[in-house]
């Protein structure tokens, strides 16, 4: 399965309004990605809740796996981006 590390780019980390655009996009993928924080289980990238239960802050490095490497890329950019500017 491809298997990025991205480090979270969102001044506030991972948390609503970041976590909200991540799993909308990753909704319209069609095909299931998660993100997880190194050795813990992943959650599902399409649930902003579960992305939230993460509590990964900026700058904070986390793993984003799934079955396409073109959605596992497009996940794991956002999570890069600062969501909140």
């Amino acid at each position: 399965m491809p298997t990025q590390t991205v480090v979270v780019g969102s001044a506030v980390g991972l948390h609503a309004r970041p976590a909200g655009i991540i799993a909308e996009a990753a909704q319209g993928l069609g095909s299931t990605v998660t993100i997880g924080l190194p050795g813990q289980p992943p959650v599902d990238a399409s649930s902003s809740l579960m992305i939230m239960t993460l509590g990964a802050g900026n700058g904070v490095q986390v793993e984003v796996t799934g079955e396409d490497e073109a959605a596992v890329a497009a996940i794991a950019a956002l999570v890069e981006q600062d969501l909140d500017a």
